[in-house]
């Protein structure tokens, strides 16, 4: 197992892109006051919103039944779809969005985004605190941690979207250069398109 001591440059990551200031400061304040605004589920450890389509954890799917369904995409989130599309980020506007709440100590196993449920390229933005995100590769377990800061956006294509895996360790702090870096609230928004 070869582990890398200091952080990695994305670039490390096959088809793994890290954009940072993606949105400035301000545009990250007011997009986490408009998301907070909103309500939370707490169908899981963490909180989370999903719009335009459920995922299903438990099926591991995106789900079917009306009855388990999705508000629409908000305003804030169409805008940031087309942003995307239009940097060319994504090839097509996200159809879901998913909106994680991390609390220090919480973290996400290593998972790869479902495979026969979401598009080739999977968008994230980082708002609140940073944190380390884990890329491992399965072939031979290379494992790099990567620094997510606010307001940036990580892009997931290629190999970094199919076949490295990607986890938030459950931990209230990080290592960093000068010593452990505390965590603090972390969301996440995620911008996927859906495969028919």
């Amino acid at each position: 197992m070869s582990e890398t001591s200091d952080h990695a440059t994305p670039a490390a990551v096959p088809g793994l892109r890290y954009i940072a200031d993606w949105l400035t400061p301000h545009t990250g304040a007011a997009l986490l006051a408009s998301i907070d605004a909103a309500s939370w589920s707490a169908q899981l450890k963490r909180r989370v919103q999903h719009y335009g389509h459920r995922y299903d954890y438990g099926r591991r799917s995106v789900a079917a039944d009306s009855a388990e369904s999705a508000p629409p995409l908000p305003e804030w989130a169409r805008e940031l779809a087309a942003r995307l599309v239009a940097e060319k980020l994504m090839d097509d506007k996200a159809e879901q969005v998913i909106v994680n709440e991390y609390q220090p100590g919480q973290g996400i196993s290593a998972h790869v985004d479902c495979v026969p449920c979401f598009g080739p390229v999977v968008a994230a933005i980082s708002l609140g605190s940073s944190c380390l995100m884990d890329f491992t590769d399965p072939a031979d377990n290379t494992k790099l941690a990567v620094p997510l800061a606010p307001g940036s956006l990580l892009v997931m294509a290629g190999p970094a979207r199919y076949t490295w895996r990607h986890a938030i360790a459950p931990r209230k702090s990080d290592p960093g250069a000068a010593g452990r870096v505390p965590r603090g609230r972390r969301v996440s928004v995620t911008f996927r398109t859906i495969l028919p």
